[in-house]
Parts: C-alpha cells; structure tokens; sequence
C-alpha cells in the first residue's frame, strides 16, 4: 500500500510517516517546509527505500494531483495549527486549512478508488461546558481564525462526500502533545522557558482546560482508521480524545516541578482574544473499535519534559523560521517588553 501524507515533517505528520514505514507501506511526503515543519522529524526514514519526500505545496493543483494519482490512501495533516497565529494572521489559516483540501478533494474526484483520511480537532465545536462532552454530531461553533478554518475544510469534505459520492474519514482529537512539537505550542515552550529560568507566560487565570493526549497513543488511532477505511460514500468522523482534561496552570505547575524549577516562573498575561474555555471529546466510538490511550498524561508529560530537556535546544536549531521573533510578537507587551 501507498501513502500520501501530507505535512509529513510536522509533528503529528512525521510520527505517522515513521510508523506507516515501520509497518510495511510506501510514504510520499508532501511538505512546504514552513516554520513548522522540521527536516530531524523525519531523518531516520530519509534514506529507507519506500520513502520519498517532495518539497510542494498543496494549494500545489498540478502537484497535488500527480500525487494522488499514485497513491491508495490520502491523509492529511498539512494545517496551519496555531490559536494565536491564526490570530494574528488568518488569511494563511484559509489558504492552507480550507483552499488547501479543495486542491486535496478535487484531485481525488479523478481517483475514487484512492481514500482519504482528514486530521480535524476539537476546536471546531468551541467551548463545551461541563460535564458534557462533543459527540460527532455536535454543531461547530468555532471561536478562532484556525477553528473556523478547520471547521470550513470539514463542511467542504461533507458537501465533496454528498456531491461526488466520496468516502472520507475525518478524525477529530484533542490537544496532542509529546517529543519534537514546535516551540511554539503550550507544553513545549513552558518546558523550554521553565529550563531557562525565563517567565511562562500563561493566559489570563489559567483555569482553561484540555484534553491531552500522546502522540504515540494517535499514532495507534491512525493505524485502527486505516484499517477500517469506509468504502460507502460519505463523511465518518472519529473522535480521538483520552478523556483527561487539565487546567492549564496545573499543567504549568507539573512541568515546573518535573524541572524543579519555581512555580513563581508562571506569569499570569493577558488573556488572548475569544479563548475557549473547555474542550472534552466523546470517544466512545474509537473505543468501541478497541482503541484506548496507553499513556496516562502524568505518564507522556514527564516523558515529553525530559525529551525537550535532553535534546530541546539542539533540536530547535535544526528548524525552521524564526521563532524568537515569533514569540516577542505574541508575548513581548503582555511580559511588559514594549
């Protein structure tokens, strides 16, 4: 079997394309190479014989469809991913999340044997209130730039599935974290900033909760789609959470103490704009599948912790951007820089 993964050397997507070749298949990595992309996430598959990397958009017509053309599934996890990017500038989120899976779904109405596997989140349903929790058939209510993006690429897949008698996998998940994550996500840079003994800065009271789950506990959930592929037109979406939900100071609190750094590095900023304040999936339907997360989050975080402590600095000089820059940005008035 062939793949094209899409966003390949990102974080979620070079964890698939290391296990989909540890498995058996033929990988096709489609990548831009933009800041979050890292070449190291994929180094020990570069050289293997049923790997190939292409450096090419997916807005990339003509690319997209010589791909698809030879491959038997599509995944994608190609994505503009970040709440406070999208913030910043959302024309890119639209670009890339929704113009990006058209150039996906019109490639793959000229191959309707070949399926496709779609990476969404949980960010399209917005905030949900406790206890409840979001099956797949909840509305969207998107609160941010990258929600909304996620949220028009799925309503494009249903109406390409209605249309064109597609079949299409969506899977949404929680907030998904562990080694080689870009800087700019909350585990990492608290990690890093908490190494350096530099403030963390943390939004508003802290009290907002997700869900966290392992990326190898996803991983798992990706191989289980894959092998239940649909073949009757149609949308079926598939909710990967692992059901513990976490406040971020708390979380803040744990990584300062797996460093035995001080927790008066946390430093309350101001609260970014329309910031969800829970997210909580209902998975019972992968578990019904027989999937079920093996890392506990005390579990993965001190994992994740130690891997950014061991290797964190010299990985981040391998990628790409600027993320310094990034990072003033975002934080520098808040952390009372300007």
């Amino acid at each position: 079997m062939r793949a094209l993964v899409t966003g390949g050397c990102g974080f979620i997507g070079s964890h698939v394309v290391r296990s989909l070749v540890a498995d058996g298949w033929e990988v096709i990595n489609l990548d831009r190479m933009t800041y979050a992309a890292n070449p190291a996430n994929v180094a020990e598959v570069v050289r293997h014989p049923r790997y190939r990397f292409v450096q090419g958009d997916i807005c990339d017509g003509a690319l997209v469809r010589e791909l698809v053309g030879v491959a038997d599934v599509v995944l994608n996890f190609a994505a503009e991913t970040h709440v406070d990017r999208s913030l910043l500038d959302p024309g890119v989120f639209v670009r890339t999340d929704v113009e990006g899976v058209v150039m996906l779904l019109e490639a793959l109405r000229e191959r309707p044997g070949t399926a496709l596997v779609h990476m969404s989140t949980d960010e399209v349903f917005g905030s949900i209130p406790a206890p409840l929790e979001a099956r797949e058939d909840r509305a969207f209510a998107p609160s941010s730039p990258y929600a909304a993006s996620k949220a028009a690429a799925e309503l494009m897949i249903r109406a390409y599935a209605e249309t064109y008698g597609m079949a299409v996998t969506v899977v949404r998940c929680c907030n998904v974290f562990g080694p080689r994550q870009h800087l700019e996500k909350f585990i990492p840079l608290f990690t890093m900033r908490a190494l350096a003994g530099e403030p963390m800065p943390l939004y508003g009271d802290g009290m907002q909760e997700r869900e966290w789950l392992y990326v190898d506990d996803l991983v798992e959930a990706v191989r289980l789609v894959l092998e239940g592929l649909p073949t009757v037109a149609g949308v079926r979406a598939v909710h990967v959470g692992s059901g513990e939900r976490v406040a971020n100071r708390a979380t803040a609190e744990m990584i300062c103490d797996l460093l035995g750094r001080p927790r008066e590095l946390i430093t309350p900023v101001a609260d970014r704009p329309g910031h969800d304040r829970r997210y909580a999936l209902d998975s019972s339907r992968m578990r019904e599948l027989g999937w079920a997360p093996r890392r506990r989050f005390v579990e993965g975080l001190a994992e994740t912790v130690r891997w950014y402590r061991d290797h964190g600095a010299a990985w981040a000089r391998t990628a790409q951007g600027d993320f310094a820059r990034y990072f003033e940005r975002q934080y520098g008035e808040r952390l009372g820089r300007r």
